[in-house]
């Protein structure tokens, strides 16, 4: 195992625990909501969260960059990247709906090579490093077996993200032939696929400190992750993750 990432990923690890307990001393009392340019919300708590990741990972490795959803990218010269979703479903952490969580990914040369997924309502950790397998806590997961699409379950965020991107027609169409669906939103449906609860998470209107994470974890535990033309990135807005026998049929629905 490369020791570099190790260490990085070790600091993932407890740099989004801090932050995320953090995040959680807000939810759990009162906090100002502001909206964005683009009309998102936003907390001190999102803000404090993130700063408190960048403060830790700069200390430790003051050439690494970061991409985060509050405070923008920072150009690195090490060849990593850290992309930071302080808070995953601020609109749920507003209403105080448990299901948020932290994010962080780690880059390296443009690659996704580990993932955090930190939860602290509910005290859970999903986890990755490219060889080093994922997990839930400390239980390795991996992804489901299911081959047959009508056996699937099929996890999105919302309907209002395919109305506003013109996909209405193909979702509908993917949602009839999957044998259940559920709408659990942000990064809920992508580690649901992770460890086998999930067979298909689809999503459409995403940035990169969204999903970030998730991928690596995706991918390590088996599972592929790609946008809908099937290019492995977190650079567009419609991604999809399976648990890659389902995939290519999946795309294809998708496509259409």
């Amino acid at each position: 195992m490369n020791a570099e990432w190790r260490t990085r990923y070790d600091l993932a690890i407890s740099a989004a625990h801090r932050a995320g307990d953090l995040a959680r001393t807000y939810y759990e009392s009162t906090f100002e909501v502001e909206h964005k340019a683009d009309s998102s919300p936003v907390t001190v708590a999102d803000k404090s969260a993130e700063k408190l990741i960048r403060d830790a990972v700069t200390a430790a490795f003051p050439a690494d960059g970061f991409l985060g959803e509050e405070f923008g990218d920072q150009p690195g010269t090490s060849g990593y990247r850290w992309v930071i979703d302080p808070i995953d479903g601020t609109k749920s952490f507003i209403r105080h709906v448990p299901i948020w969580a932290t994010l962080i990914g780690l880059e390296y040369k443009g690659e996704q090579i580990g993932g955090v997924v930190y939860v602290p309502v509910f005290g859970m950790t999903y986890r990755a490093l490219r060889g080093d397998g994922a997990f839930h806590n400390e239980r390795r997961v991996r992804v489901s077996n299911v081959t047959a699409l009508g056996d699937s379950s099929l996890c999105y965020s919302s309907m209002g993200w395919f109305t506003r991107a013109g996909r209405e027609r193909v979702f509908h169409d993917l949602y009839k032939r999957t044998k259940r669906q559920r709408g659990h939103g942000d990064f809920y449906g992508f580690v649901l696929v992770a460890e086998g609860a999930a067979d298909i998470m689809v999503e459409h209107g995403v940035n990169p400190w969204d999903v970030a994470a998730t991928k690596a974890i995706v991918e390590e535990a088996g599972g592929a992750f790609t946008n809908w033309a099937g290019t492995p990135t977190i650079h567009t807005p419609d991604v999809l993750a399976t648990n890659g026998k389902l995939h290519a049929e999946v795309l294809g629905i998708l496509r259409g």
